[in-house]
């Protein structure tokens, strides 16, 4: 047989295997970038409507062990795993078939690579070698194996010194260190965020249940000090001596647009337009109103790390649900999960992007979930019903749905 420019075409074995020797070849250029030089691995553009949209793969060290960490983002969520180089190789033998891209970022060169509908991959490498984006051997070095955090060990914070995390001289203390990696990551999450807030007014963020207030103080300093936005900053708490002290620590460091009250989530009423709610920890049902005040002053961002979901888990009642319900500590879990579920639901059905990440790792602490929400407008009646079907299901009659259901027939 030939093709139209008369060159035998190959048999079908030999068009088998050449396939075959794409995808090996393919799969050896990722293993011999499972190195500490490697930037970022990138699996996309699924073949089909596949539940994980994206796949993401870099170095990391855990206890001084080189691993990789891989993310996977379906739709509304991101899940990570740590692995060795050999399950890097298992796991892309696995995925690869159904996707169309490859993208190997190196400190070399990028390699990409389009598969197609036969498992066919094509290869196109481009070097680094021109244009300066070529990392110098000590700053790729940094790169990999030390986390480039916002706030930076070895620069002093006057905040973080007084609230026990940092000494004099800018040195993380010890037992503190969780503390800072939690601070970090959640300004991670802030600066994913600041595209969506204006410009070109001050913006107002609520801050309920701030507690010792170690977050608050963060996301004023990172947001008024390193990037110079116009904002203000109200943190609420029950605790009088909480405020008093947390009010006492503004005022010495000059933060005059951080203002510290005494007060609950239900109650609150003091200002008209809030910008960005920030709920962390807030305890069970305290996250409900929280959400609910966010979405009555139409706010452009919500962040709520929840705590304690104890509503639903004395609701819980369906029969079929026995397998679970009968062992206290699934009862729990299922309980929290389909209590953020509802809430990421119900928020999308009042208007609003929504995402649950993870906080911080898991062995720090298991309230590691942060619901995130972006205002879009619009709404949609297919979650609302989505979340009234699952309700009625297992007897469900959580907070944030009453509270909404006020809202619902008005433009929110």
């Amino acid at each position: 047989m030939r093709n139209h420019c008369g060159a035998k075409r190959p048999a079908c074995g030999a068009r088998t295997e050449e396939k075959k020797e794409r995808m090996e070849l393919l799969i050896q250029r990722i293993k011999d970038n499972l190195n500490e030089e490697l930037i970022r691995i990138t699996v996309s553009n699924p073949r089909k409507a596949e539940e994980i949209k994206k796949y993401s793969l870099r170095p990391v060290l855990v206890k001084e062990t080189l691993v990789f960490q891989m993310e996977s983002y379906t739709k509304t969520q991101v899940f990570h795993e740590n692995l060795d180089k050999d399950g890097v190789v298992r796991k892309m033998k696995e995925i690869l078939p159904g996707y169309k891209q490859v993208q190997i970022q190196g400190a070399s060169g990028d390699l990409t690579a389009l598969i197609n509908k036969k498992g066919k991959a094509a290869v196109r490498i481009a070097g680094r070698n021109q244009g300066g984006q070529k990392l110098p051997d000590k700053e790729r070095l940094r790169h990999n194996r030390q986390k480039k955090y916002i706030l930076q060990e070895g620069i002093p914070v006057p905040f973080l010194q007084d609230l026990g995390v940092m000494t004099a001289e800018g040195k993380i203390i010890q037992s503190k260190y969780d503390k800072f990696r939690q601070i970090n990551r959640f300004l991670e999450f802030i600066e994913d965020v600041l595209p969506h807030l204006r410009e070109d007014r001050q913006i107002t963020i609520l801050d309920f249940g701030c507690g010792k207030s170690y977050l608050t103080f963060a996301v004023y300093y990172y947001l008024k000090e390193l990037r110079g936005r116009n904002i203000r900053i109200i943190g609420l708490d029950l605790k009088k001596d909480v405020i008093k002290t947390c009010s006492r620590l503004a005022r010495q460091y000059g933060y005059d647009a951080l203002h510290f009250y005494e007060g609950s989530i239900e109650e609150f009423e003091g200002v008209e337009k809030v910008d960005m709610v920030i709920t962390l920890h807030a305890c069970d049902t305290a996250t409900d109103y929280a959400l609910y005040k966010a979405v009555r002053w139409k706010a452009d961002v919500i962040l709520s790390v929840p705590c304690c979901q104890h509503e639903l888990n004395r609701q819980l009642s369906a029969d079929k649900l026995r397998p679970v319900s009968r062992y206290g500590i699934l009862k729990e879990r299922f309980a929290a999960m389909a209590t953020d579920a509802l809430r990421a639901d119900l928020l999308e059905a009042v208007g609003y992007e929504t995402q649950i990440l993870e906080f911080i790792d898991m062995e720090h602490t298991p309230k590691n979930l942060l619901i995130r929400g972006i205002k879009r407008g619009g709404g949609s009646e297919k979650k609302w019903r989505e979340a009234e079907d699952f309700c009625e299901a297992f007897g469900l009659r959580p907070s944030l749905k009453a509270l909404l259901e006020t809202e619902r027939g008005q433009k929110i």
